[in-house]
């Protein structure tokens, strides 16, 4: 009997001038766990004139996880935080009952040629948190738990995995691991902790159950039950997955709620920009005309 319940394949999607690879939320698998949206950003080059730029924008009901592997965004918040976010670092910021944040190229790499490549989550918040204080956390490479079993290297980005806890302050149970293999090598992962999960292939294949899955592919499990899988020489795979919250969570652009009237005013609280405003930062991005997601 197999384990895999269904492949999802990355879809482009645009985020101003950029287009990423969306992995969620997907028609057939909305969430896994508390993992409600996924975006693969690049891997992308930049000419001298041109830059990343997201403007300030607001969220609610969520944290944000910002996972560099290459390149470099400084992250500005209304909590006062201005922080560039470096690969191997881990940006966790959460709304709760609402944040504005913009994301953009430094200033000392605005003049010339830079890539951009990494992974932009939202991991929605328990119901009895969403209207939470607003939140932000840093965590630096060298404070991630990493290991190696053989030519297999881990490294906990968030949550709790293989008897490892991250220093990033989650707010449900979740674990999220990157893993790379030097050779081809064979995983038997027990996922004893949590009811779903799922194995995104970033870069090069795995193959399980006879299938072979190549990279942009997000393989989700049935249950908790990780299939055994064959990962590759130079390939890097994510694994994910965590308890998935009772009540169902509904989408409206940049906001996240179980309520649909909480949703609806953190529009009206955009619309009339009480928000707050970022230090340094005088433009943001209009409410777009949109419904919000079943």
């Amino acid at each position: 009997m197999s384990d895999i319940l269904l492949v999802i394949q990355e879809r482009s999607a645009s985020i101003g001038k950029s287009t990423v690879g969306r992995l969620l939320p997907y028609r057939a698998k909305r969430m896994i766990g508390p993992f409600i949206y996924m975006d693969h950003m690049g891997p992308e080059l930049f000419e001298k004139d041109e830059n990343f730029d997201v403007g300030p924008h607001p969220h609610i009901g969520l944290s944000t996880l910002t996972y560099l592997l290459e390149g470099s965004i400084m992250h500005r918040d209304t909590l006062g935080n201005v922080l560039e976010i470096k690969p191997g670092e881990v940006n966790w910021m959460t709304a709760g009952k609402g944040i504005v944040h913009s994301e953009r190229t430094p200033d000392y790499l605005r003049n010339q040629k830079k890539k951009m490549h990494g992974l932009q989550i939202w991991i929605a918040l328990p119901k009895e948190l969403e209207q939470m204080e607003a939140d932000f956390y840093h965590a630096g490479k060298e404070s991630l738990p990493q290991w190696n079993v053989g030519d297999v290297s881990f490294k906990l980005i968030a949550g709790e995995a293989f008897g490892r806890k991250s220093p990033v302050p989650v707010y449900s149970k979740l674990f999220f691991v990157e893993v790379k293999s030097l050779s081809n090598q064979t995983l038997s992962i027990v996922n004893e902790l949590f009811s779903e999960a799922g194995i995104y292939i970033l870069e090069g294949s795995i193959e399980a159950e006879g299938k072979n899955f190549e990279a942009g592919q997000l393989v989700v499990s049935k249950n908790s039950m990780l299939p055994e899988f064959l990962i590759s020489a130079g390939s890097t795979v994510f694994l994910l997955g965590g308890e998935p919250f009772p009540e169902e969570r509904f989408i409206d652009w940049n906001f996240v709620s179980s309520s649909r009237v909480l949703l609806e005013e953190a529009r009206q609280r955009w619309i009339a920009q009480e928000f707050g405003q970022i230090t340094g930062e005088n433009d943001f991005i209009p409410l777009p005309n949109l419904k919000p997601e079943n």
